[in-house]
C-alpha cells in the first residue's frame, strides 16, 4: 500500500469540493476580473455596513442604551425588512467572494471561526425570535424591557462583532494551501 496518499476523510472531501467550486467558470472569471471582483468585495462591505448598522440600532434599543424616546416595537418592526434585505445582499456577495477563493478559505482559521459564529447567530435567531423580536410590542405595553430581551441584544452585538472581526481576519491571514498544506497539519485539520 502506498503511504504517500492521504486517507480519504471528510476533511479531504470538503477540500475537494472547495477546490471544485473555486475552479468553476463563473468563480474563475470573477476571481480573475480586474474590476468585478473589487466591486463585489466593495458591495459586500457596503451590505455589511448597512445590515450591521440596523442590527446595532435594534440591539442598542433593546438594551435601553439608545433611542429611548421611540417604542421598542417601532424600532424592531421598522427595521425588520431592511435588515432582511441587507442580510440577503451581504450573504449573496459573501458567497460570491467565498467561491472565488474557496480553497484558501478552507485553510483559513478566521473563516472557520466566522462559520462557527454564523451558526451561533442562527441558533440565537431560533432561540430569541419567537420570545423577543416578534413580541416587542409587549415590552412597550409593560414599560420595561425584560432581561431576556437584553440578553438577546447583548449576545447579538457580541456575535456580530465577532463575525465582523473574523471577516477582517480573513483578508489579512495567508494560510498555506494547495500542495503546501500537508506541511502544516494544524491548518490541514490533522495532528
Amino acid at each position: 500500500m502506498n503511504n504517500d496518499i492521504p486517507p480519504f476523510t471528510g476533511l479531504t472531501m470538503l477540500l475537494s469540493v472547495a477546490q471544485w467550486i473555486q475552479l468553476t467558470v463563473p468563480f474563475t472569471w470573477l476571481r480573475e476580473s480586474h474590476y468585478t471582483y473589487p466591486v463585489v468585495l466593495s458591495l459586500h462591505m457596503v451590505a455589511i455596513a448597512f445590515f450591521g448598522g440596523m442590527i446595532l440600532m435594534t440591539d442598542l434599543r433593546l438594551l435601553g442604551w439608545a433611542m429611548n424616546g421611540r417604542p421598542v416595537s417601532h424600532v424592531v418592526d421598522q427595521l425588520r425588512m431592511p435588515k432582511r434585505i441587507g442580510f440577503l445582499l451581504m450573504v449573496t456577495f459573501g458567497i460570491l467572494l467565498f467561491g472565488c477563493k474557496a480553497e484558501e478559505y478552507y485553510y483559513n482559521l478566521f473563516f472557520r471561526a466566522k462559520l462557527v459564529l454564523l451558526t451561533c447567530v442562527a441558533i440565537h435567531a431560533l432561540v430569541f425570535r419567537g420570545s423577543v423580536y416578534n413580541f416587542a410590542g409587549k415590552f412597550d405595553r409593560a414599560g420595561l424591557i425584560p432581561g431576556r430581551a437584553k440578553l438577546a441584544a447583548a449576545l447579538s452585538l457580541l456575535l456580530w462583532t465577532g463575525i465582523a472581526c473574523m471577516g477582517r481576519g480573513i483578508g489579512y491571514l495567508d494560510p498555506p494551501f494547495g500542495l503546501h498544506a500537508g506541511l502544516w497539519p494544524f491548518w490541514y485539520g490533522g495532528g
